[in-house]
C-alpha cells in the first residue's frame, strides 16, 4: 500500500498485477479484535474510483450523518429481507439494546470514533433477529458520509438469552436447595420429637390429635420441600432398570382417578421398547404432574395421551437450551387438546414459581420439579405448543442395554429378616443437634447403645479406642469439615465391615458417587420419621446378623 490506509475509503493496493485500487473497511470491536475487509473496487464512469457496492459479499449501508438510509447493497436487503432501504431511516429499522442510536450516530460522524460496533434489534413481526452493526465513517464523490457493516448475531444472542436463563436457573436451585436442606433438618427435628410424644399418648387422649396434626402437617411441609429438591437437582435418586409398559400400566388406574369422568386418557407404548434407569417413584410424579397439567389446561374435558417409543439418534439433537448427543432413547410424550401456550411464554414454564393457574390454585413448582428431575436423571425435556390446539411435552431418557437389562432381571434381592429390635452399638454422627437428640433417643428406646458425636473428627476420636465394637455407623453427609462419605472412608481402613447409613437433606451427584464406592451403605433421606429410622437401623444390622454383608 502507498501510503497509511485510510479504512472507509479507496485505497491503492500494490499487488503482483499492478496497483490495485480497494476499499477497507472494518468489523467488531476495535477494542477487543479488528477484522478487515479488503474490497475491490472499480473506475467508474465519470472517471474517479468507486466501489462494486452492489456486489459486495458483506452487508452494507451508506448513510447520511442523520441515520437516513442513502444506499444499501444486494447482501444487506436479502440479511433485512427487503425490496428496498433507500430512504428509511435506522431508526425505523432498528432498534438499540443499550445507548439511544442518536448517540451512537454523533459519535461515529462527529469523528470522536473512528468505528463503532452495537448489537441492535431488528423491527420486525415475523420473527425476532439481531444484528451486529459496526459503524464508520467513509469518503466518497459525494463528500463525509457513515457506512453501516451488518452481521447477522441471532444465534449469538440466543445463545447468550439461553446462556443467562440457564445461569438464573442455576442460581435459583442453588438457593432452593440450600432452603430446602436447612428446612429437611428442621422438620427432622419436628416429625421426629412429634413420633416420640406420640408413643407417650394413647389414641384417645386429645393431645394424640393435635400431635397427629402436627405430624401430617409436617409431612405436607416435607412434600413441597421435595419439590424444591427436585427442581434444584439435590435430591438423592435411587435409580433402577425400568420398563415404562409395566410403570405406566400400574400408574394408569391412578391417573384416570386424577383426571375425572370428563377426560379421556389414552396410553400408547411403541413396540420392543427399551428399558431405562430412573427413580421409578420421581419418574411416576414426573409423569402425574405433567397429566395433571394437561387437565388443568381443558376446562370442561378433552383427550390426554401418553406415547412412548424408541428413538435413535444418528446426529446430535439441538434445540432450545439442549443438545441431544448421538445415541439410542426412549420418547416419552404426554400431550392434551387444551388451550395451548403462546410462544412467548413456553420457555417461562419451567421456572419455578411461575404458573398460569388463578391465584390460590398453583404454587407454580409442578413444572419446575418435572425439570429438575428428568435433569438429574440425565435425560431431556421439551415443549411444543400451539395456541388453541394443545400442547405436548416430550421426554428423552437415555435406553438401558440389553446387557444391563438382563443382569437386573436376573438379579434376584437376598432375604433380609426384621426384628422389632436388635441390640448392638451406634455410632451417630450429626452435626444439627435437634436432629442428633431425635435420633439417640429414638435409637435407644429400640434398646440400642447409641455414641453421639456432632463432627467428623468427634467420630474419628471415638474409633481411636480399637477395642471398642461398633455395629453401625449413622452419619450425616452434609457436615463442616470432613464430610460423610470423607470420614467413612477414612474409618473404613480399620473397620472395613462396619455397615453405614447416610442421611441428608440433600445430595449431589457427587455423593451419589461416593456412596456407590462405599460397600455396605444405605441411603435415608431427611425428613424422616422414627419409624422409618429403625426400620432402616433394623435393616442393617440383620444383614449382618444374617451374614449377608
Amino acid at each position: 500500500m502507498d501510503d497509511a490506509p485510510y479504512f472507509g475509503s479507496i485505497n491503492t493496493l500494490r499487488t503482483k498485477s499492478g496497483l490495485l485500487p480497494c476499499f477497507l473497511q472494518t468489523i467488531g470491536d476495535t477494542r477487543v479484535r479488528k477484522e478487515i475487509c479488503i474490497l475491490p473496487a472499480h473506475e467508474a464512469a465519470k472517471g474517479y474510483i468507486s466501489l462494486t457496492f452492489e456486489d459486495l459479499p458483506v452487508a452494507t449501508l451508506k448513510l447520511n450523518c442523520d441515520g437516513e438510509i442513502l444506499q444499501a447493497n444486494r447482501a444487506a436487503r436479502g440479511l433485512i429481507n427487503v425490496d428496498t432501504l433507500e430512504g428509511t431511516g435506522i431508526r425505523d429499522l432498528f432498534e438499540g439494546l443499550g445507548r439511544p442510536l442518536e448517540d451512537w450516530l454523533k459519535e461515529v460522524s462527529e469523528g470522536r470514533s473512528d468505528t463503532s460496533t452495537e448489537f441492535l434489534r431488528l423491527k420486525t413481526e415475523s420473527l425476532e433477529a439481531f444484528l451486529q452493526v459496526t459503524l464508520g465513517q467513509m469518503t466518497d464523490s459525494d463528500g463525509g458520509a457513515l457506512y453501516a457493516v451488518l452481521n447477522d448475531a441471532t444465534e449469538l444472542k440466543t445463545l447468550e438469552a439461553q446462556f443467562v436463563q440457564s445461569q438464573k436457573m442455576q442460581a435459583i436451585g442453588q438457593l432452593a436447595g440450600g432452603v430446602a436442606h436447612d428446612f429437611n433438618n428442621l422438620l427432622t427435628a419436628i416429625t421426629g420429637h412429634c413420633d416420640l410424644l406420640l408413643l407417650r399418648h394413647d389414641k384417645g387422649d386429645e393431645a394424640f390429635a393435635d400431635l397427629t396434626q402436627i405430624s401430617q402437617n409436617a409431612n405436607r411441609a416435607a412434600s413441597l420441600v421435595g419439590q424444591l429438591l427436585a427442581f434444584s437437582r439435590k435430591q438423592t435418586l435411587q435409580p433402577e432398570v425400568s420398563h415404562l409398559e409395566q410403570t405406566l400400566a400400574d400408574l394408569t388406574h391412578l391417573l384416570n382417578r386424577l383426571v375425572g369422568d370428563n377426560y379421556r386418557l389414552d396410553v400408547v407404548n411403541g413396540d420392543g421398547l427399551n428399558a431405562i434407569r430412573v427413580d421409578r417413584q420421581q419418574f411416576e410424579q414426573v409423569i402425574m404432574n405433567l397429566v395433571v397439567n394437561a387437565r388443568d389446561a381443558m376446562e370442561g374435558g378433552g383427550v390426554i395421551t401418553i406415547e412412548t417409543e424408541n428413538l435413535n439418534l444418528d446426529s446430535a439433537l439441538v434445540r432450545d437450551r439442549a443438545t441431544v448427543p448421538v445415541g439410542e432413547y426412549v420418547s416419552v410424550e404426554v400431550r392434551d387438546t387444551g388451550v395451548g401456550i403462546p410462544e412467548h411464554k413456553l420457555q417461562q414454564v419451567f421456572e419455578p414459581f411461575y404458573t398460569s393457574k388463578p391465584v390460590g390454585e398453583g404454587t407454580g413448582l409442578g413444572l419446575s420439579t418435572v425439570y429438575g428431575i428428568v435433569k438429574q436423571s440425565g435425560g431431556f425435556i421439551f415443549v411444543d405448543s400451539v395456541v388453541g390446539e394443545g400442547t405436548t411435552f416430550r421426554l428423552l431418557f437415555p435406553a438401558v442395554s440389553p446387557e444391563v437389562q438382563l443382569t437386573t432381571e436376573d438379579a434376584t434381592e437376598l432375604p433380609l429378616a426384621l426384628s422389632p429390635a436388635v441390640a448392638g452399638t451406634v455410632l451417630l454422627v450429626e452435626d444439627e443437634a435437634p436432629v442428633r437428640a431425635f435420633a439417640a433417643r429414638a435409637l435407644r428406646i429400640k434398646g440400642l447403645t447409641v455414641l453421639e458425636a456432632g463432627a467428623a473428627t468427634e467420630a474419628l476420636k471415638i474409633l481411636e479406642d480399637k477395642e471398642l465394637r461398633i455395629d453401625l455407623i449413622v452419619t450425616d453427609v452434609i457436615m463442616p469439615g470432613l464430610d460423610g462419605p470423607s470420614w467413612v472412608k477414612k474409618a473404613r481402613a480399620e473397620r472395613p465391615d462396619t455397615p453405614v447409613i447416610f442421611v441428608s437433606g440433600y445430595a449431589d451427584g457427587k455423593f451419589s458417587e461416593d456412596r456407590l464406592s462405599i460397600e455396605n451403605s444405605t441411603f435415608l433421606p431427611k425428613p424422616f420419621s422414627l419409624a422409618q429410622l429403625t426400620a432402616t437401623v433394623d435393616k442393617q444390622l440383620n444383614r449382618v446378623v444374617e451374614g449377608l454383608v
